[in-house]
């Protein structure tokens, strides 16, 4: 069983680093103002302060959060291996009668519960004091969209942990860790969707929806939004057609799966083939 107690141990050190270092304070409130500036605050750009549609406010947190989630998971994870082989206690974890596999495990389900509570921290409570002070919600839906909400970032967090555990493992120094998980950040958050972007503007002839939804299955930040904005009217330009696929919610947390598989798979296998 790989979660007996050396696993959990891992898991443990991991949350009281974090906790140490205030990494998980500083998450939490930058979550926190973000979803609560973009809940309450957006509609002051229109000389006005009223709470937006649930839909819109869904559209506009997960446009955002697309940003600042993946980036929070890497800071948290780019150091976990080459910073503590940098410092020489990975070699002395590797003593110890545990496979790689389970201190790769500890590490992500360490990382993970820090991630998943400032997400639940900073986005339960916006729906909390949404539901206390927006009269015209309804319980129901608010409870659900939030819930999805929640739950697909809390995905997409774990996603970029294995790929900041990719870089990790590759890297030689913390510095070069450092500046890795920015170009990824970049080249997923920013490039990527630009590219996409401009295929599509172009309309060129062979860019089918079978396409589009391929260039978005290979993009978790995509998948991420197609599943928040699925179904619902509040996307527009690009939003809307990354909320058109076709391939329904199902198939899109099938894929998102497939990422967590799939990385989870190459960061263990990376980290069974490095030589200490």
């Amino acid at each position: 069983m790989f979660l007996h107690k050396p696993v959990l141990v891992i898991a443990k050190k991991e949350i009281r680093d974090s906790l140490r270092n205030r990494w998980v304070v500083f998450i939490s409130l930058i979550f926190l103002l973000l979803s609560l500036s973009v809940t309450f605050a957006s509609s002051a750009v229109v000389g006005q302060l009223s709470l937006p549609e649930l839909n819109l406010l869904i559209s506009s947190l997960s446009t955002i959060s697309v940003f600042i989630i993946p980036l929070a998971a890497m800071l948290v994870s780019y150091d976990a291996f080459v910073g503590e082989d940098e410092s020489g206690t990975l070699l002395l974890l590797l003593s110890y009668p545990l496979s790689r596999f389970q201190i790769l495990l500890g590490k992500l389900i360490g990382h993970s519960v820090i991630m998943s509570f400032t997400i639940c921290f900073a986005f339960g409570l916006t729906a909390i004091l949404l539901l206390m002070f927006g009269e015209h919600y309804d319980i129901a839906a608010t409870i659900s969209q939030f819930g999805q909400f929640i739950f697909t970032s809390i995905l997409l967090a774990i996603i970029f942990i294995l790929l900041g555990y990719i870089v990790s493992l590759k890297a030689t120094e913390k510095a070069k860790a450092v500046a890795t998980v920015l170009f990824v950040w970049f080249l997923f958050v920013l490039i990527y969707d630009l590219l996409l972007l401009t295929l599509l503007v172009a309309d060129l002839a062979f860019i089918n929806q079978y396409i589009i939804n391929v260039l978005i299955a290979l993009n978790p930040t995509d998948l991420y939004r197609a599943i928040n904005l699925i179904g619902t009217d509040a996307g527009s330009g690009s939003l809307a057609i990354i909320s058109a696929s076709d391939w329904g919610k199902t198939g899109l947390y099938i894929v998102m799966g497939l990422w967590l598989v799939g990385l989870a798979f190459v960061a263990n296998f990376i980290f069974g083939r490095r030589q200490l």
